[in-house]
Parts: structure tokens; C-alpha cells; sequence
């Protein structure tokens, strides 16, 4: 399946200031299908190292001499390692925080051996102090689960036409043709079902067996939980737990801010800052805070302790809540986490794309989904999980901050008028 993060590696390579690369990202996202993929098409031969599997790698770390290390490889795998033209892989990294800080002297002394990094506990582990991370010596590229077009992209290049249609329809404003534009918010609704977990796509492309996906799901689910107990603090392992497991069910609710009290009587802030950062640093879930007022630098300006809190893939999001396909595809108001998702859907594709986002909530009880820069412009996005898109929220951003132009997202057409940019679902990765 296509990975739109291969393009960035084929940069990397290229580069003439490459630095040896650090991949990162939530367990199971494709980082070591795409990293051998690329291996396997980019170079003469690669050398793969699993830190996890081969206890024995460890050995070869006890001296940071960079040559030393590429010998005894090369003699360990039985594999000539040639520069420039062999992929040495390090899979599962954090098991092996020696090899992680040998990247600085392959920086610094040996430059001329392409070497990719990878792992899915690495902001858990660099965080938790267990290496000497190579600040400054390494290039660093954050892999998600597949986007909307990726899943796409998956159905054997069924949609590469819808996804032509969807970009130029995005850039001229103009609106689709109704049966085509109703067939991409039917193939929206599957995506907010099956996520963009690489296993779960490709079962779903090929069999189109939502049970099986689930399966898969929750699977994954369970490992996440079980990396909790595995890579965390004893103290920290049933906190930990409990906000996740609390992440998707805030969202199902009116008020979809993080709301302590709601994990358990007396909760505090204090108590679970760590359990929060452990699972942020994990790639699982990210924070999205609410800005106090929208100024340069946005960053600067938001509230730390008011933020939402959403499931780094929404597929997963909707199976910690036993969502069904038929629950998504049913047209009624019944189905309150709707919005829920729509909103976890459209963070998780604002991330993809590399953009930085807050929300923001005025005294009068307006609130704008995401604000994100855009260019030179600060842009407010309404996001709207139905038909319905009557809200008073833009209006009143608008005579505050009056921004070049609005986004809202619905299950309508494109179009564009009274300053708002109306963009489908279906259409949030044509926003970059």
C-alpha cells in the first residue's frame, strides 16, 4: 500500500545534508513495512536490525566507534555493508539505547552509511531518560496512520480519479456532481469505521469484512495497553490506563473539553500529568488546546490546562466504543458521538499534513473547532459531522479577529460564499 511518508524518505536520501534518520511513531502504523519497502526498492542491499528479536545486536554497542560497529554487523548478518549504497536498519531502537546514541558518531565520523531508526516507544523512552538522544546529529520524520487518501489509494487504485476530482474541486471552490460527491462521503463514513491502521485497511480493502476489522482494533488496542504496563511506571500503569480508556468516551459528549473530575471523584490536574504526557509521548493521542487569543506566536498564547484530547486514529477511537459501521451510516441525530469523530478525524488529518492547530472559545460561549495557520493567514475551521451547518461560532471569530476567509467542513459540497470556504469531510487532506 502507498505511504505518502515514502516520498519524504526518497528526500532524505537524496539530501546533501542527510543526517542518519530517526523514525517515529505509534506502534503499528507501517513504519517497518515502509522502512524495508524502501530498503528494498532505494538500495543495493540493507542490512535489518530488531533490537527487540536479536538480544545479541546489543553486544556490538558496547563501543560507539562507528566502523567497528558497521564490521561486526556486517559479520554478524553476513552481509556486505557498502556506503551510500546500504540501508542499515534499527528497528525497535529504544530496546537498545546504546544504538541510539551511536547515531551522534555515525553523524559526526562516518557519515557516508545511510541509517534509518525506527520505533514505536521512542518518545516514550527518550522522555523517560533511558538514552542520550543525538540532539542536533539526527534527522527526525513523524509516521501516522494512514490518511483518507491513502485509504483510497488502498482500494487497488480504484479512486485515483476521485481522488484528481477531490483536489481540483478543493482548489476552484467549484462543487462536485451529486452522485460523486455522495459517493466519497459514503467511502468517508467506512473510513471513520475501519481508521487508517495499515492492517485494518488492507483487510478491509480486500474483504470488506468490518468484523474481522475490529478484530484487528481491538487488538491493537490491547497492545497499547499492555506497552502501558510494560514501559511505564508501576504507579503511573492504572492512570495511564484510565485517561486513555477516557479519551473517546469525553469526546462522545456535548462538551468534548478534557474534563478531570470525569475519571474519577477528586481528580486533579497534578495527578495525571504524567499519564498524559506518557501517552502523548507514545504517538497514541495528542492535545488540542484552546487558544486565550489568537496573536503571533499562537503558541505562546494558548491555555495549558484547557485542551480536548483526541485518538491518534479514529478507527480506533470509534472500536474503544464498540461503534458499528451501521451506527456511522445512519442518517438520525441518535447517534451522538458523531461529531466526536468527525472532529478526531479532522485533528488526526490537520496533524498529517504538518500543521499545527488550537481551538478557541469566545465569553459568549462561541467555539471554533481548530485554528491553524495557513500560509501567512490564521484560519478558523468549523467542523460539521452532518447537513447542517447553521452556527453562529465563525460569525462571531470573525467580527473579533475578521480573517481573510473561514473553512467549514461538512457532509456539503464544495463551494464559497460570505467569506467561508465550504469543504466536504471527504476533503480535509487537501488542507496544507
Amino acid at each position: 500500500m502507498y505511504r505518502k511518508i515514502y516520498a519524504d524518505l526518497q528526500k532524505w536520501k537524496n539530501s546533501t545534508r542527510r543526517k542518519p534518520l530517526v523514525l517515529q511513531g505509534a506502534r503499528q502504523v507501517g513504519k517497518t513495512y515502509t522502512v524495508n519497502l524502501f530498503a528494498q526498492k532505494e538500495y543495493s542491499n540493507y542490512v535489518y536490525c530488531n533490537f527487540e528479536k536479536e538480544e545479541a545486536l546489543k553486544d556490538f554497542f558496547t563501543s560507539l566507534d562507528p566502523r567497528r560497529i558497521v564490521k561486526q554487523l556486517s559479520l554478524y548478518k553476513r552481509k556486505e555493508i557498502i556506503p551510500n549504497h546500504t540501508l542499515i536498519i534499527f528497528d525497535e531502537v529504544q530496546a537498545c539505547p546504546q544504538a541510539l546514541t551511536s547515531l551522534k558518531y555515525f553523524n559526526e565520523e562516518a557519515n557516508e552509511y545511510h541509517i534509518i531508526a525506527s520505533g514505536s516507544l521512542l518518545g516514550v523512552s527518550v522522555n523517560r531518560g533511558d538514552s542520550s538522544f543525538p540532539v542536533g546529529k539526527v534527522d527526525m520524520i513523524t509516521m501516522y496512520p494512514m490518511d483518507f487518501e491513502e485509504f483510497l489509494l488502498a482500494q487497488k487504485e480504484k479512486y485515483i480519479d476521485l481522488i484528481q476530482e477531490i483536489k481540483e474541486a478543493y482548489d476552484s471552490n467549484v462543487a462536485l456532481p451529486t452522485p460523486i460527491h455522495d459517493m466519497a462521503i459514503d467511502l468517508y463514513k467506512q473510513y471513520l469505521y475501519v481508521g487508517g491502521m495499515p492492517e485494518a485497511v488492507k483487510e478491509y480493502a480486500e474483504t470488506k469484512n468490518v468484523e474481522i476489522v475490529r478484530i484487528i482494533q481491538k487488538e491493537i488496542l490491547e497492545a497499547y495497553f499492555n506497552d502501558m504496563g510494560k514501559y511505564n511506571k508501576a504507579t503511573e500503569i492504572p492512570k495511564t490506563k484510565l485517561v486513555f480508556e477516557n479519551i473517546s468516551t469525553q469526546l462522545s459528549k456535548e462538551n468534548k473539553k478534557f474534563q478531570y473530575k470525569l475519571l474519577k471523584t477528586g481528580a486533579r490536574a497534578s495527578l495525571y500529568e504524567e499519564a498524559i504526557r506518557w501517552i502523548c509521548n507514545a504517538g497514541i493521542s495528542s492535545q488540542l488546546f484552546r487558544l486565550e487569543q489568537v496573536s503571533f506566536p499562537l503558541e505562546s498564547n494558548k491555555s495549558t490546562s484547557d485542551f480536548k484530547f483526541f485518538m491518534g486514529d479514529v478507527g480506533l477511537c470509534g472500536a474503544s466504543q464498540d461503534v458499528r459501521m451501521e451506527d456511522i451510516e445512519m442518517e438520525s441525530n441518535d447517534f451522538e458521538f458523531r461529531g466526536g469523530l468527525a472532529e478526531n478525524y479532522i485533528n488526526n488529518q490537520l496533524i498529517a499534513n504538518g500543521l499545527k492547530a488550537y481551538y478557541w472559545t469566545s465569553k459568549s460561549d462561541a467555539e471554533v473547532d481548530f485554528i491553524t495557520r495557513l500560509g501567512a493567514n490564521v484560519i478558523p475551521i468549523e467542523v460539521k459531522s452532518g447537513v447542517n451547518t447553521r452556527s453562529r461560532s465563525l460569525e462571531s471569530y470573525a467580527k473579533t479577529y475578521h480573517p481573510k476567509y473561514a473553512i467549514r467542513i461538512s457532509q456539503k459540497n464544495f463551494g464559497f460564499e460570505n467569506g467561508i470556504k465550504s469543504i466536504p469531510l471527504y476533503a480535509a487532506f487537501c488542507i496544507k
